[in-house]
């Protein structure tokens, strides 16, 4: 029988042979980017926040995605009312090129952020800091991480953070659509059927839910499942 990750393997090759086979684009270094998996656990089954992409978005037109989007320069400056915790700090700089210095790493939290409160007008600044973004950090736990393969119309080395809306103080009522993601929606993280989804953002709900079964708690310095491509197919690496 095989394993999951093989499992995912398969599904993640599969679905990028399909996405190429028509038509590849010129070989681009991904962009460093973020995306935050926010979390409702008030039900019986977490759920996780999505919105769907418009359908002029030349990167995953018409799919549910998880808030995100590239670290801009500013993000690495932006000041943070809570940092990283020192876990997710250290397991951010693991698997990078020497120019990736810790001021990056801090910079995708606050992508992650930054990219929740334009997407679905959730402010993760708390209420005493009234001076622009701010953001508490504290609470992200390192998810995953996976890279767009080569002959996509966009390629971005994504950080995909989770944390819980009751550990921000957040209220899953409060989200607002945006010019960027449309029908957001609370989903249940194990329903990958009733929206349509791109294969990595199933494949990393489907991590999310396995790890929240070994510990509700999510612990913050969990290992870390890695996904990329080489060699024709996507090889899963834990970190």
């Amino acid at each position: 029988m095989k394993d999951s990750g093989s499992v995912k393997i398969e599904l993640l090759t599969e679905d990028h042979q399909a996405r190429t086979s028509e038509k590849r684009h010129p070989t681009r270094s991904p962009r460093d980017a973020a995306s935050l998996i926010l979390m409702d656990r008030s039900t019986s089954v977490p759920r996780a926040l999505l919105g769907k992409r418009g359908k002029a978005h030349a990167f995953m037109p018409d799919l549910y995605v998880f808030p995100g989007g590239r670290r801009d320069p500013g993000d690495n400056r932006t000041p943070l009312a809570q940092p990283l915790r020192d876990e997710v700090a250290s397991k951010l700089m693991q698997r990078t090129r020497s120019r990736f210095q810790s001021h990056a790493a801090r910079g995708l939290a606050v992508a992650a952020a930054r990219e929740m409160q334009e997407e679905a007008h959730l402010s993760l600044t708390p209420p005493d800091f009234t001076d622009g973004l701010c953001p508490d950090v504290s609470h992200f736990r390192y998810l995953a991480r996976a890279i767009t393969p080569p002959g996509q119309s966009r390629r971005y080395d994504t950080r995909f953070f989770a944390c819980f809306c009751d550990e921000l103080g957040l209220d899953p009522s409060a989200i607002q659509d945006s010019d960027e993601l449309h029908d957001l929606t609370w989903l249940p993280i194990d329903a990958h059927d009733t929206h349509p989804l791109p294969r990595i953002t199933r494949v990393i709900l489907t991590d999310l839910a396995q790890a929240l079964e070994e510990d509700p708690s999510l612990p913050f310095g969990r290992t870390v499942p890695f996904y990329y491509f080489r060699n024709g197919r996507f090889v899963r690496e834990l970190i």
